[in-house]
């Protein structure tokens, strides 16, 4: 792709990110769910917006999870038993300016049946 439209890409992400965050707030009991994804990996983490800390985080790289949908799911299976074994069981959800479908979604999804609420 032309550097032009990689720079288009980013800054309409980055609009769709400031726009989703306005309404989105963590605290220490529902923190506050981010979701990174690049072309190979796929990151999470908790974030609690009060004390500026996190709380859980999981990383597709280290666990051999890659950017797919059946990876999604997986590595929200591990991050759903991390943030119970913090006893955290309610969560916002923050989609990061993705649009929510393919990994985004799965991802969600993949929380929502292991026992977490969004």
């Amino acid at each position: 792709m032309r550097v032009n439209v990689l720079k288009r890409k980013l800054s309409l992400r980055v609009k769709r990110k400031k726009r989703v965050r306005a309404d989105i707030f963590g605290t220490a009991q529902k923190p506050r769910v981010s979701i990174y994804k690049s072309n190979r990996y796929i990151y999470a983490q908790a974030i609690d917006d009060v004390n500026g800390v996190t709380l859980a985080n999981v990383d597709g790289k280290k666990l051999g999870f890659n950017s797919s949908k059946n990876s999604a799911e997986a590595m929200a299976k591990v991050f759903a038993d991390e943030l119970k074994g913090k006893n955290l069981t309610t969560v916002v959800y923050d989609r990061n300016g993705y649009l929510y479908h393919g990994v985004v979604a799965a991802f969600a999804d993949g929380l929502r049946s292991n026992g977490i609420v969004l």
